[in-house]
This record gives structure tokens, sequence and C-alpha cells, in this order.
């Protein structure tokens, strides 16, 4: 590294990760460039996935409600069109918005922004590679890596982009599909088939394993599946895809269900069962930069730095969830550490939310997991059905479900399905970042009527099992 780099801190990706990072360290005084090689900041999720994926589930939400709800409560309108040129011109432009946000907000706080495709050469050196020009040595003190990932391809179903597709080219149909096929039952493969199942397509979600959503706590999964096959949605559990044949028209799907083989035929095929870091041409293993030989993960310690001093990594790159959020604290935690300062990341603490209707919002420990720690503990539930707020809007399906300590009270999980669960979640994150009890809950006066009366009544269930069992 030279004696006198031109930066203090360069960062490899502009997706939330890097950018709220490269905002962070110039806050804090560093000076900081941002590489980024696509020709938008944003990163994935901004361009090719949390965002533009929550415009199309909004725009279809409320397609769904004009064709089909509307009426129930006495508003008349006709037969209701789809303009599907549109929907999508709207999405784009609430990309462009954001993307175009991000970067004023760089500028904004005198971070130097550099378009090409990076690579560490060394300690305190990236080269960056940019079409038609020439390649660029960027000298500076410390690296950040936080290029995210990319999806994750099964063998017998390449991707083509027309037939086969990632999550990107599903974001862009230019026509709904009459059958979309999903393999995944994650996240992004449940919010999308939503979309599509909303907007007029016949949706199977084919899933290798014994329920939806790995993860989830087993109550929720089990009442998702149940309200989604209700929306219309098919679900294909403990079946596995053997492979997947563009025919030009259609792609046919063979899938095994124990010994039981079977064709299903698709007009497209969403391939949605995971991703993988993104390390491909940063030069890693050849400044020997350790990594997870299981699963491609970049190791790092308490502070985000790489067994490679001065190179440091967060985000999809590292271990624990793939979510926009983690890899936003993860960059604030990062930098602050370099600049000497403390910073670190709760991961007990991080939500996590499945963006269906009704929407899935969870953190901390699942039942299962308690169970399993053989943490002593109660659990308090309330239904929607019980919320006036949720019977006025006649979004009644879904449940709130509280885990605390049996001895102690303090809350190890909050599970909601349920309306505004995405926004429900955030009392619970700041709950157990302070170390709440049921109680602090069940005692904190929510407005009425308020979806959020749920919460604390599921708290005052769990102080009856505190108070009389367990």
């Amino acid at each position: 590294m030279t004696e006198n780099p031109a930066f203090d801190l360069t960062i490899i990706g502009g997706g939330p990760g890097g950018y709220v990072a490269a905002v962070r360290a110039a806050q804090l005084g560093l000076k900081t460039a941002c590489v980024e090689m696509e020709p938008r900041l944003g990163g994935v999720c901004l361009n090719k996935g949390c965002i533009p994926s929550k415009a199309l589930l909004d725009s279809s939400e409320y397609y769904h409600l004009a064709a089909h709800d509307l009426a129930a409560h006495g508003i008349k309108i006709g037969k209701v069109g789809l303009d599907l040129k549109t929907m999508m011109a709207r999405k784009e432009q609430v990309v462009t918005d954001l993307t175009t946000n991000v970067q004023k907000l760089l500028e904004g706080h005198k971070v130097e922004i550099v378009h090409g495709r990076a690579r560490v050469a060394g300690p305190g050196k990236v080269i960056v590679a940019g079409e038609g020009k020439a390649e660029r040595e960027i000298a500076t003190r410390n690296i950040l890596l936080a290029t995210g990932s990319t999806p994750i391809a099964l063998p017998g179903l390449a991707f083509d982009g027309e037939r086969i597709v990632t999550s990107t080219e599903a974001l862009s149909f230019d026509e709904v599909p009459k059958h979309l096929g999903i393999v995944g039952g994650g996240y992004i493969g449940l919010e999308l088939g939503s979309v599509w199942l909303r907007l007029g397509a016949k949706v199977t979600v084919i899933e290798m394993l014994p329920k939806i959503g790995t993860g989830l706590d087993s109550q929720v999964a089990r009442t998702l599946d149940r309200i989604l096959k209700k929306q219309g949605l098919a679900l294909r559990l403990n079946t596995r895809v053997v492979e997947a044949v563009n025919s030009g028209r259609n792609v046919k799907v063979t899938v095994q269900q124990e010994e039981q083989r079977e064709t299903l035929v698709f007009d497209k095929l969403l391939v949605s069962v995971g991703r993988r870091p993104l390390t491909a041409g940063l030069g890693l293993e050849e400044l020997g930069v350790k990594l997870d030989p299981k699963n491609g993960q970049v190791l790092v310690d308490e502070k985000y730095e790489t067994n490679v001093p001065g190179i440091f990594a967060i985000g999809d790159l590292i271990a624990g969830p793939m979510l926009a959020h983690k890899a936003s604290a993860e960059g604030i935690a990062a930098v602050e550490r370099m600049a000497g300062r403390h910073g670190e990341v709760n991961y007990d603490t991080i939500p996590s939310v499945i963006y269906t209707w009704p929407e899935v919002a969870s953190v901390g420990l699942t039942e299962q997991q308690v169970r399993e720690r053989e943490i002593p503990h109660c659990v308090g539930s309330y239904p929607f059905t019980g919320a006036g707020r949720a019977r006025c809007m006649g979004e009644t399906d879904g449940f709130v479900k509280l885990i605390a300590h049996a001895k102690t009270d303090r809350i190890l999980g909050v599970h909601i399905i349920g309306p505004r669960a995405a926004d429900m979640i955030a009392e619970c994150v700041l709950a157990m970042e302070f170390g709440a009890s049921s109680e602090d809950i069940a005692r904190t006066v929510h407005g009425h009527p308020t979806f959020a009366e749920a919460l604390q009544e599921a708290a005052m269930a769990v102080r009856k099992c505190a108070i009389y069992g367990s």
C-alpha cells in the first residue's frame, strides 16, 4: 500500500450495504470512493429485487382489490382492465427515483462514485475496468467488499432468460403467463407468485421441503400455506424438480415426489432456490482471502475484516440472512470500527418479512428453536379476528405469536402473519433490542383501533402463562 493513499476507504458495490457504508464513512471524515459495475447505484435490491418487487406487489394488490373486493365495500366500478405496460412503467419510475436519490446522497457527502468492474490487486490497491476506458488504479487505506449475491442455478434448469428465468426476468414479463411455475417456496418465489397470481396467472410452486417459507415458525408456515392455497396458489411440497426443457413454446418440467414422476407444462419457469455470494472476478483467491468451502462466503472477524489486513466484507458475501437491512447495518458497523468507534450488529434482532398478503414478519427465535434449546418459555397468541381495525378493513386472516422466557419474561421471539405485519414487527425489534419483557408490551397503551392491539393482546396472553403455569 502506498504511504499516502488517495482514499481512506474504497467500497466495491453500491447496494444497500455499500452505499450506506459510504455515507457513514463520509460522516466520520473518511475520504471514500464507491465502485459500482452497473450504470445505476442501489445494487440488486433497488434495481432488481426489493424495490421493484414491492412496487409490483402494491400495484397487483390494487388490481386485485378493484377486481374482487371493492364491491363488498359498496364501491361499483364495472369491469376492471389490466394495463401491464403502464404498471411496469410505474415500477421502473419508482426504481429510477430511488436510485437517483442514492446517487445524490453519495454526491452530497462527497463520496467519489466510480463506475466499472473492480478487482482487488492487493492490500490497498483496487483496479477498476470500465467499458471503453483505460483501467484505473485506486490507492486506498481500506477496502470494503459489498458486491452482494447472484441467483443459484440448478443442474438441469439452466437459465435462458426467456422461459427458464431468474427473479430479474420475472419482474419484467411483457404479458401475464397463463401458467407460471416456480421452483422454490422461499420469500422470492412466494412474493413473485403472488404478483402474477393476482394479475391472472395460474401459479404452481414446487418445493422439495415439506413446508414453504423455510425458517418460519411452523404454525405461521402452516397458516400461510392454507391462506395462499385459498387464494389459488398451487403448492407442490416434498417435490423435486428433475429437469426442465424449453420447447420454444413452453417449458416441460419433470418432477418427482417419492418414487412417482410426472411432467408439468408451464409458459414460464422461475427458479428461485436461493442466492450465492458474488465473489467472481474480485481476485480474492489470488490474494489468499479465506472463503467458506461449503458455500463460498467470505470469512470475517468481529470487525468484518478478512484474514488479509485492510480488506473487509459485509452483506450477502458473509454469513447470515441475505437481507438488505442486515447489509446496511453491517456496513455502518464496519466503517465505525475502521474509524476507531464501537460498531456492532445484534443478529438476534434482525427482522425478516415476506410480502405476501397477508404479510409475514418475524424476529428472534421460533417456538421450534426454543423447544430444541430446552428454554423454559411461555407462548401467547392473538388472532386478527379479534382486532377491531382488522374487522373494519375485512383483513382478519392471521395472528400474532409472542414467545417469552418463562422465568424472566424476556421476549425471545415474535411472529406475525397478518395485515401490515411488516410495519408491526418494528415495535417487536425495538422491544427485543432493549431487552423488554412481554409485560412491558402488555402494559404499553396501544392506540385503538389498530392492528398493533393484537400484539398487546398476545403479550397479555403470555402474562397469563407466566402467572399461572409453565
